[in-house]
């Protein structure tokens, strides 16, 4: 039970972060606007503002990792 727990967390982590590079590499995201509910459009935007710590993170990682380099 733990293992599909912790599975489906870094599945939804991971979605978040690569909808985080989508929007950082051409302007897209997703239309919380459209949204009715309030209480569920504010889970969405924590949502995917985790999703940009994380991309953040990653790229503070490795760009002071000696594995990666910069064209």
């Amino acid at each position: 039970m733990f293992n599909k727990v912790l599975h489906y967390t870094l599945d939804a982590i991971l979605i978040s972060t690569v909808l985080a590079g989508i929007r950082r590499a051409t302007g897209l995201r997703p239309a919380t606007s459209k949204i009715e509910s309030e209480n569920i459009k504010g889970y969405v935007d924590k949502y995917l503002d985790f999703g940009e710590w994380v991309f953040d993170m990653s790229i503070a990682y490795m760009s002071h990792s000696s594995y990666f380099k910069r064209k």
